[in-house]
């Protein structure tokens, strides 16, 4: 099943009426004024990019009259039932300010909704807490958020205490291992993956807002909820009475959910869904890697800010280096625009850049984010009869970076942007000890670890000796 990730943000106020909108407070006589020319140009061009696929390498500069540019905020303006004219007037402008979902609202997500957990009994766990509420207080919320969609459903939700939920529960702040970053206070509050075997399901809250029980700051309760049915499968509605409306909505705490809502979580767990989903159950574990397999091989292995990733074929592991538990599952789950393996990967820490390559192209990922579109391999100076590479690794002593191609390998010089002179050159030769084909590389400490099948080589680099010898699945701590 594929997962993508479902993040949402939204602001919610108690109200007596339903009908009511909360104010915005505006002294008679003034209006809001419109942000500056570049200001709302590059707040647009980053909202699109976000949530309506606008190809945007970070590198170039977009201009408003671009059609591309206008074609997408014509999309968004239409989405929000806004006057559809590609041009960023105060009303559309009002509307990218807005605290939000962080998810998709068309194209690449659009087939998203339909996928639901293969079970009527789904299990949670709640993990890190937050500062801000005793944990008896954020047990009960959750507790009610799930009886929210329990009661329209039918479904039963059980919390378990291991790291083996269906859905994990989590407060965290900025990079927190899942290419999602949140983005301090006031900005996106939460997001969830859908359903799925991995990081499916799991939930994820900005610890730097500030959650409440009522209704200043953030009521955990209402926008747990929300969170949830992204969790459960569904997407955003355009209707503003939904509770899966992506924007800033006001709801009456005793009435979360639309009749929308209640038809469309009912759609996805019928109770004909439902039996047969009791059959399927069984097989969803297989669907998980095993880490501890003793014959585990990696494509690739690389840093990326305080986490190490694993990628082998399709799939990845994700190992935070500070902490014990290991994020898992299809690559897309993490990274949706990638939809390949991963054949090679390395980290430049001086710029908190890594580059993922596949066959004859790479991505850039900064800090968290994968920038732009993929970039031909070519890029590096290879002649072009060279269309993929084996493992890379950055040696941050020498600025270099090592493409290894089966029995030789190139070093690139990241200074001066070029290939060094005088290579390809053979791999037995400068790595003595390393006389096979490299299927990963990984730099620390002065010490390069060529991944080779299930054994993994420690190569002193300033010796030029190997000095140990490990198993793969050592790495993720089996």
């Amino acid at each position: 099943m594929l997962v993508m990730l479902l993040s949402c943000c939204i602001l919610l106020l108690f109200v007596t009426d339903p009908g009511f909108t909360a104010p915005t407070f505006i002294p008679e006589g003034e209006s809001t004024p419109l942000p500056e020319p570049q200001f709302d140009l590059k707040l647009a061009t980053d909202y699109l990019h976000q949530y309506y696929s606008l190809q945007n390498d970070h590198l170039v500069r977009i201009k408003r009259s671009e059609p591309s540019f206008i074609s997408k905020v014509k999309e968004m303006q239409m989405f929000f039932g806004l006057n559809s004219t590609g041009v960023l007037d105060t009303e559309t402008l009002d509307v990218m300010q807005s605290p939000r979902c962080g998810v998709p609202d068309v194209e690449e997500y659009s087939h998203i909704q339909g996928t639901s957990w293969n079970t009527n009994v789904i299990t949670y766990s709640i993990g890190r807490y937050t500062r801000d509420l005793g944990r008896s207080t954020v047990d009960s919320l959750i507790e009610s958020a799930f009886g929210v969609w329990a009661r329209a459903s039918g479904l039963t939700f059980t919390r378990t205490y291991t790291r083996n939920a269906d859905i994990m529960v989590e407060f965290v702040t900025y990079a927190h291992g899942d290419f999602y970053p949140f983005d301090g206070p006031r900005g996106t509050l939460a997001h969830a993956f859908g359903p799925g075997m991995g990081a499916g399901g799991d939930t994820h809250f900005d610890d730097d807002e500030h959650w409440t029980v009522g209704g200043t700051g953030f009521n955990l309760f209402v926008v747990a909820a929300h969170e949830f049915g992204h969790a459960l499968g569904l997407k955003h509605s355009r209707n503003p009475e939904s509770l899966m409306y992506p924007t800033y909505k006001t709801f009456r705490p005793t009435n979360l959910l639309s009749r929308e809502d209640v038809a469309n979580i009912k759609a996805l767990y019928s109770p004909l869904r439902g039996h047969r989903s009791w059959l399927l159950r069984p097989l969803l574990p297989r669907l998980m890697q095993d880490k501890c397999a003793p014959d585990l091989t990696f494509d690739a292995v690389v840093t990326l800010g305080d986490a190490t990733f694993f990628f082998k074929d399709r799939y990845l592991w994700i190992k935070h280096n500070e902490q014990s538990d290991i994020k898992e599952g299809p690559i897309v789950n993490f990274m949706p625009t990638i939809k390949t393996s991963i054949d090679a990967a390395f980290w430049i820490p001086r710029r908190s850049t890594a580059y993922l390559i596949h066959e004859s192209t790479f991505w850039t990922v900064k800090g968290s984010v994968v920038r732009g579109k993929p970039r031909s391999l070519s890029f590096f100076g290879f002649p072009a009869w060279v269309q993929d590479v084996d493992a890379t690794v950055h040696i941050v002593k020498t600025g270099r970076t090592l493409f290894f191609m089966h029995d030789v390998y190139w070093s690139f010089n990241e200074n001066r942007k070029v290939m060094d002179f005088g290579y390809p050159r053979s791999i037995s030769e400068d790595f003595p000890g390393v006389n096979t084909t490299i299927d990963a590389a990984f730099y620390e400490g002065d010490f390069i670890y060529f991944f080779v099948g299930p054994q993994v080589y420690k190569f002193d680099h300033s010796h030029r000796a190997v000095v140990g010898v490990e198993t793969a699945h050592s790495w993720l701590g089996c």
